[in-house]
């Protein structure tokens, strides 16, 4: 059994004042209470950082154009070296049950679980496409993923969120740590790692938050984009479990079939959308011939571009 002592949380944070009120009254409300809560907030403009340190967490202090997802979150991780689990969230993630935090931390009970995950629901009031999204990756039935699960799972064996996730200090140290320089899917590269090392990663459909976006086309085209991105950065992950091409088929059939039944008048709409993500996962492939001013403008994470100028 993990002692909550021995767990860590972490939540970055940007101009998140406006949301941290539901977060931090999911968390006081947890049957388990992590021995430190850390936030690592991107030099917010609001009261993101009076905020955290009323509700009793320790703040440490970034310049907005530092943040890294990955460098970022491996600097938590040294921040917070007396704790053998250390768990993520995001700022626009909130606690669903009194024990998703409990529940998510005795994946660990598994000494061959490397790093595991929770399940995430729609927001309230969220619409079709929007739901479907988080019901097609985050399905009711829990798994413990491992390298024996290649050859079914692929590429979404190392499927993972840092939106609420929990990682073993052990298995973490031992693939390298969260990358620095990468767009997006720091998650997805150390949890590659792990299944490759033989570590398994563990999804906890009990473990719940409330967590989804309403992106319009051109944030999705983005998003995707930046996707394309570190597919072709980290080859390696498509090489070692799969392409993504068969499970966008997966999800193209799924999202129809969904929304036949609880939205038909939203399939135009989710068609376009599917063409615009495709279009913009070819592009983000395509990236290293493209300019850089046109990188920034097609990327959701103009950031990154500005802080590795490639």
């Amino acid at each position: 059994m993990i002692k909550a002592a021995k767990v860590a949380l972490c939540i970055p944070t940007l101009n998140a004042e406006r949301m941290l009120p539901a977060l931090v009254t999911s968390l006081h409300q947890q049957s388990m209470s992590p021995g430190d809560v850390l936030v690592i907030d991107s030099n917010s403009h609001d009261g993101t950082v009076n905020w955290a340190l009323r509700a009793g967490m320790r703040v440490h202090k970034l310049s907005a154009n530092s943040f890294d997802h990955g460098g970022t979150r491996q600097m938590a991780v040294g921040l917070l070296l007396d704790s053998e689990i250390l768990v993520f969230l995001t700022q626009d993630a909130i606690l669903e049950v009194e024990q998703s935090l409990a529940t998510l931390v005795a994946c660990f009970a598994d000494s061959t679980v490397g790093a595991a995950y929770g399940r995430q629901l729609p927001k309230p009031g969220a619409g079709p496409v929007e739901a479907h999204a988080r019901f097609f990756n985050y399905p009711e039935q829990s798994r413990v993923k491992g390298l024996a699960d290649v050859p079914e799972l692929g590429i979404k064996t190392a499927f993972i969120s840092n939106s609420f996730a929990a990682y073993r200090r052990t298995a973490l140290e031992q693939v390298g740590g969260f990358p620095s320089k990468t767009i997006l899917g720091e998650d997805t590269c150390v949890a590659a790692r792990m299944i490759l090392s033989g570590w398994k990663v563990a999804y906890c459909a009990e473990a719940k938050v409330y967590h989804s976006h309403s992106y319009r086309f051109i944030e999705e085209f983005r998003r995707y984009f930046d996707i394309g991105v570190l597919h072709s950065r980290e080859r390696w992950i498509l090489t070692e479990l799969g392409k993504a091409e068969g499970e966008g088929m997966r999800f193209v059939r799924s999202e129809l079939s969904y929304l036949l039944h609880y939205g038909p008048q939203h399939i135009p709409s989710a068609l376009f959308r599917l063409l615009l993500k495709y279009v913009a996962y070819i592009l983000g492939g395509l990236e290293g011939y493209l300019p850089f001013i046109i990188k920034c403008n097609l990327s959701m994470n103009r950031g990154f571009w500005m802080i590795n100028k490639t």
